[in-house]
Order: structure tokens, then C-alpha cells, then sequence
């Protein structure tokens, strides 16, 4: 199942792609981001009420709670400057270089969460990292 819901990611991420460089062609990028935000929070406070989680609010530890805050501050700063890239460079060059972010959270895993790589997981990390050069090239 999860395999599906991160192709549903993926999809999605692509149609986010497309659709914000249209809709950041004459806006401020710090203004689409915001805009884009309010319907983001709309929407997972909804899917909050709607699956009943809301319940689980106070249960949350103060470690969790530090980390998720972290998760949006690096969350929000992401946006602002991807915003700010397709404003100012072309999609087909700005997706690729976002999409790297797969190879920093690879590494962060094996350091950060001490995950184990293999010799695969490598190989497959420097092909994304030359495959991300020749499309920015």
C-alpha cells in the first residue's frame, strides 16, 4: 500500500510542479507561496476531522512536537525558495534540481537515522545525482 501512495506522491508532485509555475507567472513568489499554503492547511486539517485523528493532539510528546515543527520550518523554507526558482528559471531545469532532494535525504538517512546503504542504494544515488546534471545542463 505505501508503495501506491508514493506513487500517488509522485504524481501529485508532478501536477504541483506544472501547475505552480502557471499560477506563479504574475504573482509575487512569497505571496503564491502563502496562498498555496492556506490551501494546504485547509486541507490536512480537513483530512484531520475527517479520519478523526484530532483526538491524538494532546498525546503528542514535546520531542514529537519539535521535530514536526522543525519538519515544517525546513517545509516552509523549501517551498519559498522552489516558488522563487520557477518564478525566475524554466520548470524543466528547477524540477530536476528540487528532485535532488532524494539524494540529501538518502544521505541524511544513513547519517542522521544511522540506516544502512548498500552498494545498490549508492550506484543509485550517483545515477540520480549525473542524471539530475544532464538534464540541468
Amino acid at each position: 500500500m505505501w508503495a501506491l501512495f508514493a506513487l500517488l506522491s509522485a504524481i501529485f508532485a508532478a501536477l504541483t510542479s506544472i501547475l505552480a509555475k502557471i499560477g506563479v507567472e504574475n504573482v509575487n513568489s512569497n505571496l503564491a507561496t502563502a496562498i498555496r499554503t492556506i490551501v494546504v492547511l485547509v486541507l490536512a486539517w480537513a483530512m484531520v476531522f475527517v479520519s478523526g485523528a484530532q483526538n491524538g493532539i494532546s498525546s503528542i510528546s514535546r520531542r514529537s512536537l519539535l521535530f514536526l515543527v522543525l519538519s515544517g520550518i525546513a517545509t516552509g523554507l523549501s517551498w519559498l525558495c522552489y516558488y522563487r526558482a520557477l518564478q525566475t528559471g524554466p520548470a524543466s531545469r528547477v524540477i530536476p534540481i528540487d528532485k535532488s532532494s532524494l539524494v540529501f535525504g538518502m544521505v541524511l538517512a544513513f547519517v542522521v537515522l544511522k540506516e544502512t546503504f548498500t552498494v545498490k542504494t549508492i550506484i543509485g544515488g550517483a545515477f540520480i545525482v549525473l542524471g539530475t546534471f544532464f538534464l540541468i545542463i
